[in-house]
């Protein structure tokens, strides 16, 4: 223990990611210090109605039952701070990182995510966040910060969940031109249309996602396709290092998608899915789409399930390389900003 490498955390937000975080981090402790020599605690954690400071550590357990049983980390007795806000936080305690998981919030202009992530790499901080808010709207405000205050921002897990489809793209396929890349990101719009091509009609396939936790109370954000869009906004920035912008992306999400077609295309043997797509033209220049595809069976997509989620990408010296995953539960999601922060320590 005396040996390893201190690393101490600021956790902000303590919904599904944020909570699973936090017990993943109390789990896998004894395994960090062993097979990484990252001694790894969170010393502070903020959720809407305040925060919890410890500095010799939180335990990770006792945030996830505060959080099932609907109380702040504020209300917790002796290291409850009701009322502190993330910004409070991070200004009043040292850390090493900051994992920044509060829900994206384009409307708002990221925030409070963004401002986040901001006062964290100003004050020396590394992040590694799934938060898709900030580095949709400010990847290159937030990249240059970070580089010049020398720390880094991570961000595998702004798409496509649990997936490595980042890390794949900017790490693996470094010295390779990418000709195409083909993603289907989203897990909510597949479960929607392989309710819709069983049957069922749409209000009822829509009340189903929300019900199973995987559509918020205001669907346009998965169900027009900006979810998708966002995410394909990301790839391009992180991978294809061109400057995306969510907004000059031609998008079509599902609303309105013809059930009959949707039945029709099954029959056929072909799945429907939203894919966001960045194809290398003749001038060298990428075009941006996200629509729903009818997938033939022979393609990769061909076989995904109603909670897989899928990246290709089509190279020059590579060939063409697939993953895939199934995501059952949020926890692979949360797991993204462990791989982050081992990836800021260990790569």
């Amino acid at each position: 223990m005396s040996d390893a490498t201190s690393v101490r955390v600021v956790l902000i937000g303590l919904g599904n990611l944020g909570r699973r975080f936090a017990r993943l981090i109390a789990e896998k402790h004894e395994s960090l210090v062993r097979d990484y020599g990252l001694d790894v605690r969170i010393v502070g954690a903020a959720d809407s109605r305040g925060a919890a400071i410890d500095r010799g550590g939180l335990n990770g357990l006792e945030i996830e039952r505060a959080k099932a049983a609907r109380l702040s980390v504020g209300e917790l007795p002796r290291i409850g701070r009701p009322g502190m806000t993330g910004i409070q936080l991070i200004e009043s305690i040292d850390a090493d990182v900051l994992c920044e998981a509060t829900p994206v919030n384009l409307d708002t202009g990221g925030e409070p995510g963004i401002s986040h992530v901001r006062a964290a790499l100003k004050k020396g901080m590394h992040v590694a966040t799934p938060n898709k808010g900030p580095i949709v709207l400010a990847y290159r405000e937030l990249t240059e910060l970070a580089r010049e205050n020398g720390v880094e921002l991570r961000f595998d897990g702004t798409v496509a969940g649990g997936l490595p489809a980042l890390g794949l793209g900017v790490r693996e396929l470094r010295g390779a031109e990418i000709i195409r890349i083909e993603s289907v990101p989203n897990l909510t719009t597949g479960y929607v249309i392989d309710l819709l091509a069983s049957g069922i009609p749409w209000d009822e396939a829509t009340e189903r996602a929300q019900k199973a936790g995987m559509l918020e109370a205001d669907p346009a954000w998965d169900l027009q396709g900006w979810d998708a869009a966002a995410k394909l906004a990301i790839i391009a920035n992180a991978v294809l290092g061109i400057d995306a912008k969510i907004d000059g992306i031609e998008r079509e999400g599902i609303v309105g998608i013809d059930p009959d077609r949707l039945r029709d295309e099954r029959a056929a043997g072909r799945v429907v899915r939203l894919v966001a797509r960045a194809d290398r033209g003749k001038d060298g220049l990428y075009s941006l789409k996200v629509g729903p595809e009818a997938i033939p069976a022979d393609h990769p997509f061909g076989r995904l399930k109603e909670k897989e989620m899928a990246i290709l990408y089509e190279t020059d010296i590579f060939g063409t390389i697939v993953a895939t995953i199934e995501e059952e539960t949020p926890l692979p999601s949360a797991a993204t900003i462990l791989r982050d922060l081992l990836s800021i320590y260990l790569d």
